[in-house]
């Protein structure tokens, strides 16, 4: 079955918090660590995670991958 991968990021805000509680209602699962970074031109942190997802179609680089 293929798999597909996502690398949600945001402000390290509860926005992020929801990004990623929706990929996961969604069916996506958690990958690895999440990482943090500050951004110095905008002077924040920023969050990132990696999800990943087994569909039941052939991978295409077309695909909306939040829509899966």
């Amino acid at each position: 079955m293929p798999k597909i991968y996502r690398l949600l990021t945001e402000d390290d805000t509860s926005a992020f918090c929801h990004k990623v509680s929706l990929a996961l209602s969604k069916g996506w699962e958690l990958h690895g660590s999440p990482t943090m970074a500050f951004d110095s031109a905008r002077g924040v942190m920023r969050c990132a995670q990696a999800v990943t997802k087994e569909i039941d179609t052939p991978y295409s680089p077309d695909m909306k991958l939040g829509e899966q």
